[in-house]
């Protein structure tokens, strides 16, 4: 019922309230299940935990910018892996570290229990780090670039190679050094993984490490003997590998080279790129607009941080009561998180039916008067059509240069968040209007 009503703009709300719903029966009624077993103190420590979990849940809600949720979704999922962790550690310290003889365990199941255990503790630990990375990078903790340490590909298949030893090993012969060994492996590996992919992919990263995170709640869910986790999980894991899929369809990117922390590709150099760059005020912004007979507005990330989609909003409803065709563009990774763009836009009450998606829309330039570049970078760069050594040489761009007039908001000349200069600043057709977008959109409304 939440994924149906999360379908449609109409009964997203619905959706949201239903989803709630179905987390709060899960927790319900995982409480009363172990409170069948437990004695007065363990049940205290656990709703303790449901407490102390739970205002740390609603603080980070209530606080968190929209431009902070894709980090916060990140940490999230660094959340789920490391609960694996320990519930794979659990198991093997309820069960393997006691020996068959102190268990419930059926000797003939005990090395089922062990694969369990090593597939749980594996995934998990490649989620945690993996979504601790994932983090860092989306939050300008870390640096966005790619990370190319010499033989990566290498190094990446050897801890694949290292956890089937490792499992088997363990599945053999369980012992506390095995599980430690292929738990760090694991924690490694998530690392790597993660960082060995470019800021221009981290939307994908994002929805794959979801996808990570239910396969490690799926783990735990066998461990436990839980069919709700198991169910939920395996849902979690498909529909994230699916979305992860989808979004690499739309951006030209190989889907086993992304999850695979960019298998097989080579890290281009990009072109140098010269040239002049053309400045104009808000007045003058202002004219073009005024005899303008279509506009398109293409926003990325650098709205989302000026907070400017009320002003965009109140601009556009300006121009469409001069007679001004406005519409939106909407890359499918516009923004840092897939539907960024759309939620602020939705959030500034801009009408649905002129917000576009960028295959709607990218035939429509050469016969635009006025693009407005607001906050975006790397999905409006030329550079991913016209130089193949480009970091983001192939994904497909929004191609508003093949307008009449481009005029790109931006607070300075600085490179995007994939690490790439931009041609499009140097293009004949494009001016430049510096400064924060809110109030540059702000001075365009009193002006016009």
């Amino acid at each position: 019922m939440s994924l149906a009503g999360l379908s449609k703009h109409e009964t997203a709300r619905a959706g949201v309230v239903y989803g709630i719903a179905g987390i709060a029966i899960a927790l319900v009624a995982t409480v009363v299940e172990v409170a069948q077993s437990l004695q007065a103190g363990a049940i205290a420590l656990l709703l303790g935990g449901f407490v102390i979990g739970g205002a740390i849940g609603l603080w980070r809600a209530r606080v968190v910018e929209m431009t902070g949720m894709p980090e916060l979704i990140a940490l999230l999922h660094s959340f789920v892996g490391l609960a694996a962790v320990l519930v794979g550690w659990n198991g093997y310290l309820e069960v393997e570290a006691v020996g068959p003889a102190q268990t419930e365990v059926p000797a003939e199941l005990l090395g089922i229990h062990s694969v369990e255990v090593g597939v749980g503790v594996f995934i998990g630990a490649v989620t945690f780090t993996g979504s601790i990375v994932a983090f860092g990078k989306l939050s300008g903790r870390m640096k966005s670039r790619p990370l190319s340490l010499p033989g990566k590909n290498v190094l990446n298949l050897g801890a694949l190679v290292a956890f089937v030893g490792l499992t088997v090993a363990f599945t053999i012969s369980p012992g506390l050094g095995v599980i430690i060994a292929l738990t760090a492996v694991a924690l490694a590996l998530g690392w790597h993984l993660v960082a060995s992919i470019g800021g221009g992919d981290m939307p994908v990263v994002v929805s794959m490490l979801n996808s990570y995170s239910g396969w490690a709640a799926a783990a735990s869910g066998f461990l436990l003997d839980n069919t709700l986790l198991i169910v939920t999980g395996a849902l979690v894991g498909s529909s994230g590998a699916y979305l992860s899929y989808i979004m690499c369809t739309a951006m030209n990117r190989s889907f086993i080279a992304v999850i695979a922390g960019g298998f097989g590709v080579e890290s281009g150099t990009a072109a140098d790129v010269e040239g002049e760059h053309h400045e104009v005020q808000a007045e003058e912004v202002a004219e073009l607009l005024r005899q303008a007979s279509s506009v398109i507005i293409t926003p990325g990330y650098g709205m989302a941080v000026a907070q400017a989609q009320y002003p965009v909003a109140e601009l556009t409803s300006k121009l469409r009561d001069k007679g001004v065709e406005v519409r939106f563009g909407i890359h499918p990774v516009a923004g840092r998180l897939p539907g960024h763009m759309n939620v602020l836009l939705a959030e500034a009450k801009v009408p649905y039916d002129i917000v576009l998606e960028m295959d709607e829309i990218n035939d429509d330039f050469p016969e635009t008067s006025v693009v407005l570049v607001i906050g975006a970078n790397d999905t409006v760069n030329p550079a991913a059509e016209e130089d193949p050594n480009s970091p983001i040489a192939g994904m497909p761009v929004l191609r508003v240069w093949e307008a009449e007039n481009v005029i790109v908001f931006k607070r300075s000349m600085a490179v995007g968040y994939a690490g790439v200069q931009n041609p499009l600043f140097f293009k004949e057709a494009t001016s430049m209007i510096f400064g924060d977008a809110k109030q540059r959109v702000e001075d365009i409304i009193s002006a016009l």
